[in-house]
């Protein structure tokens, strides 16, 4: 389980965002709604006369008229001024709940009961009624007047029912049900009910910011649908008597499409609009922000200065963009917006059939994106280097930004790429950073393994590699040393512990920095008064059974050295010399290599018949008299090619089948470097050598003695480590001469023990 954390808290937190996304949670919906301002910032609707202008009462409109509210006879006159300049339908985004303040009725009210006021009482009466005089203006012309819907109780509303209200077909589910609902409703005066050929809502649907993003077209008022301020708007312009809501199951309309509203449509003797909404019957507004051409101040149109190219022939909303008036809401460009503009916005939309919406699918390419994207990128960036995660990452980032743009700007549609990216960079980062944990640790446990089987330089390399060794077992092929101090029990035998730990340690600590430092090899134990060694793992070594056998000589100068302070420091005690002699095998061979052993303890080691050779090799350094033989394997490696110098001066010194094998093995002297291969000495010895050989194998036993006889002549002068070699041939030669050996003969010699 801990091997795959890294991999598990990725998917865990994967999971997560998933579950987050699917069930909408905190902060799913400010995101979205902060990418898609951006992109309405970059790419607002470009604004152009749409044939919707807004009739401003301004602060310029309000120094000059009055203080709002503004007689009811004054918005009476422009009404009738803006139907006398062309405009072809004029709605007033304002509420007109309560009789004019300066009616006649309402200023008799403030009066005394006094009889001498009951002639100027009677007069009043019979003067213009202001809220009379709005009405007779709104039913001249195409006109609509504004309610509010509410949810809390209003007094006098109740449920009663709403004159001039359309009708509304509906396909398929029905609407109601996904439409916002209202229970209660601030109405206009009956009187402005009656008069106004449409009714509408002016309701806003803020987002959870405050920010209006949306509007309504429908909403449901007790058992009743009714339409929103801009719809009715629009109906009154189109002269329709009927909305058409189409929504699920509908025909025409596949199941595979949105739950809800999908479609409004408006249709009337001056044109038809389709609509395509979201579920719950909502427009999204695609905002250009405050444009001045939009708005003609109030106070030009009641003195005639007002350009009538901006009145003739356009719907005209009369609102307020003043503060004091609070009809400012927040839009995605803006800040401080008022709902006239707003519902201007929408109104344009409508007739330029230029919509942003979300497509029904939207949500689900997102998780499916989401999914896709991030099990990607975890497994990449794990499998491979942090920085082909990050590739990935960015090009999956980019094209997912690329295709959102791409659909907004061609399509109108509104697809999130942002909360899959922003998972995807966490994931990425998490996963980064459990990789990195995790390669730290595994840099860690190489450094503990190994920093006491290679050198330092090489401990540091082999963590610093991109791919860690592969310690669970591999088989390579690998050169196997073994060493072991000859005679060292009758020495140990002499000594104090301590003295004995120490001349272990003087030892081992020479022949360690050659085979570790100096020669590219990694220890793989301590054995007493042994050492196993091998090359070409953990790292590569290409040239490994060179290094080796280059090691055993650095090791044999090493011990020259060692022999000469012990004997300088016995002389200096008066002691007889106390000299050191070891034996080593190397050979090279296909091994397992691996962190082996039990689950309490394991080590880095190697195992395989090339390391059993190259241990029963060194024990056969007692047999042959010499400090090392090489596997033939190892010398074939290490010797040239026909006609090159020789890299070192070998010598093949007998056929030997080990224990546990039929197949004989060439067994060689390690006699020097290079140079001595390429001296005239041992070229003369070498041929000697296999002149004794050959006539040793043809059991030619005269020969093999006159060539050992000159063996002897020129290892007494010049090569005296090889005389035991050369005397144990004289033994052999003389008992085949006395015993011949059984026939046939081959001329191998069975080593059935360690030590032959």
């Amino acid at each position: 389980m801990k091997r795959w954390l890294d991999l598990l808290i990725p998917f865990a937190l994967l999971l997560a965002a998933l579950v987050l996304r699917v069930e909408e949670g905190p902060g799913i919906e400010r995101l979205r709604n902060l990418v898609f301002d951006s992109y309405q910032r970059f790419h607002p609707r470009p604004y152009a006369d749409a044939g919707v202008t807004i009739v401003d009462i301004d602060e310029e409109s309000l120094a000059q008229i009055g203080q709002w509210p503004w007689p009811r006879s004054k918005l009476a006159e422009l009404v009738t001024k803006l139907g006398q300049q062309g405009a072809n339908a004029v709605a007033l985004d304002i509420i007109l709940a309560e009789p004019d303040r300066t009616g006649p009725q309402n200023l008799i009210r403030l009066w005394s009961d006094s009889p001498d006021l009951a002639a100027l009482r009677g007069m009043m009466l019979n003067l213009p009624d202001p809220d009379q005089a709005l009405a007779e203006a709104l039913a001249a012309g195409p006109t609509v007047v504004a309610f509010a819907l509410v949810n809390e109780p209003v007094p006098s509303s109740g449920l009663l029912p709403m004159p001039h209200m359309p009708g509304v077909t509906r396909a398929g589910d029905d609407a109601i049900r996904f439409v916002p609902r209202f229970s209660e409703a601030v109405r206009a005066l009956p009187i402005f009910e009656e008069a106004a050929h449409g009714y509408g809502a002016v309701n806003t649907v803020p987002d959870s910011d405050g920010t209006i993003r949306r509007l309504p077209l429908l909403f449901a008022y007790g058992d009743n649908i009714v339409p929103g301020f801009t719809a009715e708007t629009l109906r009154v312009f189109l002269d329709s008597t009927t909305y058409q809501a189409k929504a699920s199951h509908a025909n025409n309309v596949f199941e595979f499409t949105q739950n809800g509203v999908s479609l409004i449509r408006i249709a009337g003797k001056n044109g038809k609009v389709i609509v395509p909404t979201e579920e719950n019957g909502s427009i999204l507004l695609y905002d250009t922000g405050t444009q001045p051409n939009r708005f003609v101040p109030a106070w030009r149109v009641f003195d005639g200065s007002a350009d009538t190219s901006r009145i003739a022939g356009h719907i005209i909303l009369v609102g307020s963009t003043t503060e004091g008036l609070k009809d400012l809401r927040s839009s995605p460009l803006s800040s401080t917006m008022s709902g006239v503009e707003v519902n201007a916005q929408i109104l344009e939309q409508l007739l330029t059939g230029t919509y942003l919406k979300r497509p029904f699918w939207a949500s689900e390419v997102e998780i499916v994106f989401l999914l896709l994207f991030g099990s990607a990128l975890i497994i990449i960036a794990r499998r491979f280097t942090a920085i082909g995660g990050a590739v990935v990452g960015f090009l999956g980032s980019a094209a997912a930004i690329g295709a959102s743009w791409f659909a907004f700007t061609r399509y109108g549609w509104l697809v999130d790429p942002i909360f899959p990216v922003a998972v995807a960079t966490v994931l990425y980062m998490t996963t980064t950073f459990l990789g990195y944990l995790k390669t730290e640790g595994e840099k860690r446990f190489i450094r503990d393994v190994f920093s006491q089987m290679m050198s330092p330089i090489l401990v540091e390399k082999l963590a610093s590699q991109p791919e860690p060794p592969k310690l669970g077992g591999e088989l390579r092929d690998l050169t196997v040393m073994f060493s072991d101090l000859q005679g060292f029990t009758s020495i140990a035998e002499g000594l104090a512990p301590q003295d004995l730990t120490r001349l272990i340690n003087r030892f081992m600590t020479p022949m360690a920095r050659v085979i570790q430092d100096d020669h590219a090899g990694t220890i793989d134990k301590f054995m007493g008064d042994a050492i196993m060694a091998f090359w070409n793992a953990p790292l590569d070594v290409p040239d490994h059974p060179r290094r080796a056998v280059e090691a055993a000589l650095g090791m044999r100068e090493a011990l020259l050295a060692i022999n000469a302070e012990l004997a300088r420091e016995a002389a200096e005690k008066g002691e007889g010399p106390m000299g050191l002699a070891f034996g080593i095998g190397i050979n090279t061979g296909p091994c397992s290599v691996g962190y082996m052993g039990s689950e309490q303890r394991k080590a880095y080691t190697t195992i395989g018949d090339a390391v059993n050779l190259a241990s029963r090799l060194e024990g056969l350094t007692r047999l042959y008299g010499v400090d090392c033989v090489l596997g033939d394997s190892t010398a074939q490696a290490v010797q040239p090619a026909a006609g090159a110098v020789p890299a070192f001066a070998l010598l093949e010194v007998d056929l030997v089948r080990v224990k546990g094998k039929q197949r004989p093995e060439p067994v060689h002297a390690l006699i020097g470097d290079g140079s001595q291969a390429a001296s005239g000495l041992f070229q003369t010895l070498a041929a000697l050598h296999r002149t004794m050989i050959q006539a040793y194998r043809a059991q030619n036993w005269d020969g093999a003695a006159a060539a050992l006889a000159q063996l002897h002549h020129e290892t007494e002068r010049h090569f005296p480590r090889l005389m035991p070699l050369y005397a144990l041939y004289d033994r052999r030669v003389a008992g085949y001469r006395l015993a011949p050996p059984a026939q046939p003969w081959d001329g191998v010699y069975d080593a059935l023990g360690k030590t032959g």
